[in-house]
């Protein structure tokens, strides 16, 4: 049995599953993290209910859950399963009294600062990081968005964004190339069209076109070739998608300036993590031209920690109920 009214809810409810937890303060409790999986289940309420009878009818004090989605007005609508969530249905199943919805990449930002130093990994160096500048949070996984992460006396801000849906940047004859390969599929050529999970997938289906011999492979599968020799055609996705996914985190540094560091977080991220210094992020993030010495101010690192959206939704809600 859990102490009443002690112990946050948190949940982090991705596309296809949703992860539920307790914290004590900022700490998730290892054991009492559970999976559900998003259409054995009408809406949220089913699986927050369920969770908190499986936890021995817990009461909690607040609930916070990180959306993949967007946000308005304590209301998301989930991009890719019919779920709508309001504070009002948290609070009812969770029996909470203090409550927040996140988007999911906000709950990131907030868990900066309050994860383990051995799992961040960094790509590019920079200066110490004072503790109130700006920070910014880039994820990289079945889709792509990014958030800065302010610091303000009235405590930590992350503004939320849809950056993913915007142009993808093109710089080269190939680049563009590619972006008229990724209209012609879906009639626009957004950057999570290249950088995701998908994304990787296309690059490698639009190399295919180009040699005209055209095949599709699981992103999983292009990764596992990536560094072997293998399949040259992998390495060669591999290598334009690292140099558009630094030309895009260059674009995004220079308009939020967060010299508090750039992280990079989800599952494309960590398993691109080990080749990306082989394959050129570094030159490609900071070539700006002439700003490319003012590109040293940012450090790039990777998060490799499954739990942060739990942590960050936590750490959230310790500084609500402050």
């Amino acid at each position: 049995m859990h102490p009443a009214n002690t112990l946050s809810l948190v949940a982090d409810i991705g596309g296809t599953n949703t992860r539920v937890a307790l914290a004590e303060g900022r700490r998730v409790l290892p054991d009492t993290v559970r999976r559900y999986r998003n259409a054995q289940y009408p809406g949220l309420e089913t699986v927050l209910s369920r969770y908190i009878a499986e936890e021995g009818d817990v009461d909690c004090a607040a609930a916070c859950v990180a959306v993949a989605g967007p946000v308005r007005d304590g209301r998301a609508t989930l991009t890719n399963v019919d779920w709508t969530i309001d504070r009002e249905t948290v609070a009812r199943a969770a029996r909470a009294e203090t409550v927040a919805i996140l988007n999911d990449l906000q709950a990131q930002g907030h868990a900066l600062g309050h994860l383990d130093p051995a799992n961040l990994r960094t790509l590019v160096s920079g200066p110490e990081p004072q503790p109130h500048e700006t920070k910014l949070v880039i994820g990289v996984g079945t889709g792509f968005n990014a958030a800065p992460v302010y610091e303000t006396p009235a405590g930590r801000l992350v503004a939320p964004s849809e950056c993913g849906h915007a142009n993808l940047p093109i710089r080269t004859e190939e680049e563009l190339r590619l972006a008229q390969y990724v209209s012609s599929v879906h009639g626009f050529p957004g950057v999570e069209d290249v950088l995701s999970g998908r994304g990787l997938e296309r690059v490698y289906a639009w190399l295919g076109a180009e040699a005209g011999d055209p095949r599709e492979v699981r992103a999983a599968d292009i990764m596992a070739s990536v560094g072997t020799g293998a399949d040259p055609r992998a390495e060669a996705a591999a290598r334009l998608f690292t140099r558009m996914l630094a030309t895009v985190c260059g674009n995004l540094a220079l308009i939020q300036l967060p010299f508090g560091g750039v992280y990079l977080i989800g599952g494309v991220a960590r398993a691109f993590a080990p080749h990306l210094d082989d394959m050129g992020f570094d030159e490609a993030f900071r070539d700006k031209g002439r700003f490319a010495g003012f590109m040293s101010n940012f450090s790039v690192s990777v998060i490799d920690d499954d739990y942060a959206a739990l942590i960050g939704s936590a750490a959230h809600l310790v500084e609500l109920m402050a």
